[in-house]
């Protein structure tokens, strides 16, 4: 499956989120939350989410390409 800009900009979200969430686990130190402001950090957050949410549709549209 070819990856259009919409899959790239989610993938790279969902990488700099996973390695947030590693950071956070593994130090206790929250890179997204240091660098930037509360409100904007949140931003951020959400934005992940949101690519999260998008990388769960893509996965379960592929699944449904792959059985027909």
């Amino acid at each position: 499956m070819k990856m259009n800009i919409l899959d790239k900009t989610a993938y790279t979200l969902l990488v700099i989120g996973g390695l947030n969430w590693a950071l956070i686990g593994f130090f206790n130190y929250n890179l997204v939350g240091k660098i930037f402001s509360t409100d904007v950090a949140r931003i951020i957050y959400s934005v992940v989410g949101v690519a999260a949410l998008y990388g769960v549709f893509t996965i379960v549209r592929m699944k449904s390409q792959s059985q027909k």
